[in-house]
């Protein structure tokens, strides 16, 4: 099997190689090369997916059976339709890993794979959309631009040869986003802890290395593919997966949970000022079932927890991105709101 994967250097991508080589397959990777690592084993092709012309080279370099694309999370369906078209004829298969976002109802309603999505054009620009009055959730625009993205995937290479995979939050070794780190270094330093709302609320993310298998085993599907990527309703919870942090730091810290109406009255940011943590009801009610009935595994979560930190604490650092500063509470803050309430 030889595939052409889209990134490949940060978080997933490198998983996606990282097992795909110890399949035995040939993986070439394409990207700019200006961070991440490169993985042994792989053929590396620099470029920018923005380039007619480097599209253009990298399609000289097939063919494939198969193009994973793990990496069109920032570029317009404009963008990403000009790299399907410049690969349509130099690959069998396309697996592109999009986003749950993409529904209309994220993250306010449940969802399963029958959700309405955004309609968006495949050849939408950059320009922020217009979207229509009484719209709800969070940054719907990205949303729709994911949307796009994907009609642009299959109005290229058609329904039967592509695969939409749409994954809630990816936790693991590798993240660069933030959000299980943080917890897991403010789990060791201890003291009392600000727990948010409700510790039985169910939490789906998924492991990085199980969505890395995950996508692989698309390439040997048939037909059109489109599935959701979560942790089965209700078998994890946020107050599981907090002890687990403490658990695995060793931390004497001391979780004290404090309701949503507070906290929303404090003014914090949900989901990026305590990781995690949302308020929508959507977040927890996303149907997995299509993709568990195609072989998809979601491990325990307190087992991504221990093994993450294992990563971080052998040293290794995730790629620097800006999403990083985004995430945590100031300890100030966290000190004033803990003293407020109790």
């Amino acid at each position: 099997m030889r595939i052409l994967v889209l990134g490949g250097g940060w978080f997933l991508g490198p998983a996606v190689v990282t097992d795909a080589l110890a399949r035995g397959w040939e993986v070439t990777t394409f990207n700019r090369g200006r961070s991440g690592r490169l993985i042994a084993g792989a053929e590396a092709v620099h470029g920018d997916r923005e380039r007619p012309e480097d599209l253009a080279r990298l399609a000289g370099q097939g063919p494939w059976d198969a193009v994973v694309d793990t990496s069109a999370s920032a570029l317009s369906p404009r963008d990403v339709l000009a790299g399907v078209r410049a690969l349509e004829s130099v690959a069998g298969r396309y697996v592109y890993v999009s986003t749950v976002a993409v529904y209309e109802g994220w993250p306010i309603e449940p969802l399963n794979t029958d959700s309405p999505v955004w309609a968006a054009p495949a050849d939408a620009g950059p320009e922020p959309a217009q979207m229509p009055d009484g719209v709800s959730g969070v940054n719907p625009d990205y949303g729709r631009r994911k949307a796009g993205t994907e009609r642009a995937v299959v109005d290229t290479f058609g329904l039967a040869r592509t695969s939409l995979l749409r994954p809630g939050v990816i936790l693991g070794p590798g993240e660069y986003v933030g959000r299980l780190p943080w917890w897991l270094r403010r789990a060791e330093r201890g003291g009392r802890i600000l727990a948010p709302g409700d510790p039985s609320r169910s939490i789906q993310s998924v492991d990085v290395r199980d969505v890395a298998a995950f996508v692989l085993d698309q390439v040997h599907r048939v037909g059109h593919q489109v599935h959701n990527l979560a942790a089965p309703i209700g078998r994890e919870s946020m107050g599981g997966f907090l002890q687990a942090c403490l658990d695995v730091t060793d931390s004497s810290g001391e979780l004290v949970w404090v309701e949503d109406e507070i906290l929303l009255r404090q003014g914090l940011r949900q989901w990026t000022e305590l990781p995690l943590w949302w308020t929508h009801p959507g977040v927890s009610a996303i149907d997995a079932s299509s993709a568990v009935a195609a072989g998809f595994r979601s491990r325990p979560l307190a087992e991504t927890v221990a093994d993450t930190w294992a990563w971080l604490s052998c040293g290794n650092v995730p790629v620097p991105h800006r999403r990083w500063a985004r995430h945590g509470i100031d300890p100030d803050k966290e000190r004033d709101i803990l003293e407020s309430v109790f």
